[in-house]
């Protein structure tokens, strides 16, 4: 399902077709989204907050002056926090509020703090939907780039026949779900390397390193999820193989090498979120190396660069890099970029306070490429690749 893990903000408003909302939030959650719903004062007085709590498995939201929220700036994460908001149903009171752009409630502050498309579902009396106050409004929400989904034609709860029934839900669903199964990147052929690398050094011990490998099993699911024929290539990780996804398992930064040349020249896009090791011993110990000594010296020799290797094929596909440092971030990342001559770089910080990179469930990228840059702020790793392929793509057609 295209709407696995994709995160949904549910507005509903005051209006008797607040109950087909409840039915709405569980088919994105059968789907596999993660449904935030934030209802309107007057949403309570047609169904119960705890209905939504006990579909979602999420505390429903409804202040926007929230102690327990406010103080890390509530409103402001949930709007960030959304891959799509979704106002259903949305009365001819809160589409008035939206065209000119009031915060005066925790919904309608989200509306405009997200950058997430908005997907409005009206429902009201056949009337109030043909006034044509009504329909200005909902001319001005479509020059702001809100989707206006309905309403429908039929019998209303007042006995009235005439257009303002709110869709069904499963329309909703059905019009939600073909938002994320764009297929941007069908027939792309692409391989993505991560994880770390061991480099051994006798049978017991190795050379390794703290990246765990989950935003490049993030890329390879976004790019799987686009369209895109995907092998990822991974060093030593416990992670699950996304749906959909080719899994070469690797060792040591030598096995990746090998395994990553003999496909790259017929790839048509590489993404290179590996952490692979620099160096590895010159010689390894057929046997545990005994603690007898005070102190050991080991030579170390350089492992052939990957990254640059994909990138000098005659030919070649298209090659993202990943640079993780701890300081001068963009300014190491863009030498890095035009050294190894890739066509794009995605910089991330790893140093203790940045708050993402190793070990961590998000991130945030600084992505470089020939003439541009955009920076992708701190969020989940899966969402983030989302949007890191968005702008891949968006190259690759270019």
């Amino acid at each position: 399902m295209s709407l696995a893990n994709r995160h949904i903000l549910l507005g509903v408003t005051g209006g008797i077709a607040a109950y087909k909302a409840a039915e709405l939030a569980r088919l994105l959650v059968k789907a596999g989204a993660r449904v935030q719903v934030v209802m309107t004062r007057s949403a309570g007085e047609f169904i119960g907050a705890m209905t939504f709590q006990a579909i979602t498995g999420k505390e429903t939201r409804s202040d926007l002056f929230d102690s327990a929220h406010e103080a890390a700036m509530g409103h402001i994460e949930l709007a960030r926090w959304a891959d799509l908001v979704i106002i259903a149903p949305a009365t001819a009171n809160f589409i008035a509020l939206m065209a000119r752009g009031s915060a005066n409630d925790l919904l309608s502050t989200l509306c405009l703090a997200t950058a997430a498309p908005v997907v409005v579902a009206p429902a009201m009396n056949r009337q109030m939907w043909s006034d044509p106050a009504t329909q200005a409004n909902i001319e001005t929400l479509q020059e702001h780039g809100r989707l206006i989904l309905g309403p429908a034609a039929g019998e209303q709860a007042c006995g009235d026949v005439g257009p303002g029934r709110m869709l069904e839900p499963a329309d909703i669903f059905d019009a939600v779900n073909g938002m994320f199964t764009s297929g941007a990147l069908a027939g792309v052929r692409a391989l993505v390397t991560a994880g770390p690398t061991r480099e051994a050094i006798d049978p017991v011990r190795f050379i390794g390193n703290r990246s765990s490998g989950k935003m490049g099993f993030a890329i390879a699911q976004a790019l799987e999820e686009q369209g895109a024929e995907v092998t990822l290539v991974a060093g030593p990780s416990q992670l699950p193989t996304p749906s959909g996804v080719t899994r070469i398992d690797v060792e040591a930064a030598l096995e990746m090498h090998n395994a990553v040349m003999q496909i790259a020249a017929d790839c048509d896009l590489f993404v290179a979120t590996a952490a692979v090791a620099d160096y590895r011993p010159e010689t390894v110990a057929s046997s545990k190396i005994k603690k007898t000594a005070e102190s050991q010296e080991m030579r170390l020799v350089r492992n052939p660069d990957i990254l640059a290797d994909v990138a000098a094929l005659a030919s070649g596909p298209f090659t993202v890099g990943f640079a993780a440092e701890t300081d001068n971030v963009v300014a190491y990342a863009d030498e890095k970029r035009q050294r190894k001559c890739i066509d794009m770089i995605a910089a991330n910080d790893v140093s203790s306070q940045s708050g993402g990179g190793f070990d961590s469930d998000e991130n945030a990228l600084h992505v470089l490429w020939e003439g541009g840059q955009q920076e992708l702020p701190m969020t989940g790793k899966l969402r983030l690749a989302r949007q890191l392929v968005e702008l891949i793509s968006q190259k690759i057609h270019a």
